[in-house]
């Protein structure tokens, strides 16, 4: 004979050869034989066993426990004291019911939407993500909406749940914004048999949704190739240096081309601009030759044109003093003040003419 004491809230099984034979609740009890005891906590779930349905035999027990059964359309939502505790999913679990602590809230899966009753704060908590698929929809953007293939609908900014069943849902989220795209290390011969490399920005925004993402496929691949295909085919009916000189004109050629197949697709394309030509190493340095040559015969001919231009002053300055005695006069007495200023003392000897000994000294 044994005492047992069954603490509060807790459910003592008395087994005699693995066969239930009593079921005991808060108290003292005893216990005669060779019996197996196994005390459960009432704030917990009843942990799943193989001889789960001989237990539910015995009326005794069955009374203390809740069964809960989730077929495999449904899922039940549990609540521990009001707050989520868990999600169940198909199958059988027993949780006992003398407290209540615990509450259960079943949903079918069969539809789409999710019920609004089941609250947003919840949506992300625990196991809750194994039942839900979660979009969400900037304020930028659209949700082009996919069930089983077909298109929905488009979506606004917002957040959307739907059930995670055997329906097949997809969602493209586009951006509507202005958005640009860089077309780097374009390769392309010229007609002179040039090899360049062009680095092209395209901005473009989407216009038409359905146009775009419901009637065509990969349709910023589409863009990205009819663009690229109409540059291959401006540059290389261009030689080299007729690039080099409309450079500046070509970007508006090709989004005047462009624009219009870019449209079809439903996009508008706002601009298209060749930010860079990049020459092979080869024509590079010949291009800096050329250009140090130009700049050479450039201060040449400016070198020229400054002697000219003072060897004609000097003429015109020569023929005003032969003509006039008095610039001349004056010419002299300038050219005198300026050797004088660099003069550090003169001495002038016998009682004569200042000036005429100056004349004589300078002259």
């Amino acid at each position: 004979m044994k005492k047992i004491q069954v603490k509060t809230n807790h459910v003592a099984l008395v087994f005699k050869q693995g066969e239930l034979q009593n079921v005991y609740t808060t108290g003292q009890y005893w216990l005669w034989g060779q019996k197996e005891v196994l005390e459960f906590n009432q704030a917990e779930m009843f942990p799943m066993r193989r001889d789960m349905d001989a237990l539910l035999e015995n009326k005794q027990f069955a009374a203390l426990v809740a069964v809960v059964d989730v077929l495999d359309n449904e899922v039940v939502l549990v609540f521990r004291n009001n707050i989520f505790y868990t999600a169940l999913a198909a199958g059988r679990y027993v949780y006992w019911k003398e407290t209540t602590i615990y509450s259960f809230e079943r949903f079918t899966m069969d539809g789409l939407e999710v019920p609004l009753t089941i609250a947003r704060n919840i949506r992300n908590k625990g196991n809750m993500l194994n039942f839900l698929r979660m979009y969400t929809v900037g304020a930028n953007e659209k949700g082009l909406l996919f069930v089983d293939e077909q298109f929905q609908g488009v979506l606004d900014a917002g957040d959307y749940c739907y059930w995670k069943n055997e329906v097949k849902v997809q969602m493209i989220v586009v951006d509507v914004r202005q958005q640009t795209m860089d077309m780097n290390g374009q390769e392309i011969l010229t007609k002179d048999k040039v090899q360049l490399r062009i680095n092209i920005n395209i901005v473009y925004q989407v216009r038409d949704l359905l146009l775009a993402y419901v009637e065509n496929k990969d349709v910023e691949k589409q863009m990205y190739n009819t663009i690229q295909l109409m540059v291959r085919e401006k540059v290389g009916r261009m030689s080299f240096d007729e690039l080099m000189e409309n450079k500046e004109n070509i970007s508006q050629a090709i989004l005047t081309d462009a624009k219009e197949s870019v449209t079809a697709l439903g996009i508008d394309l706002k601009s298209c601009g060749v930010k860079d030509i990049i020459l092979p190493g080869d024509i590079r340095e010949i291009m800096n030759q050329v250009l140090i040559a130009e700049k050479k015969a450039q201060a040449n001919m400016i070198t020229r044109r400054e002697e000219t231009a003072a060897t004609r002053s000097l003429l015109n300055t020569a023929k005003l003093m032969e003509e006039n005695e008095m610039l001349m006069r004056l010419k002299e007495m300038e050219y005198i003040d300026k050797i004088a200023d660099k003069v550090g003392e003169i001495s002038l000897s016998g009682g004569g003419n200042v000036l005429k000994q100056l004349k004589e000294l300078f002259g």
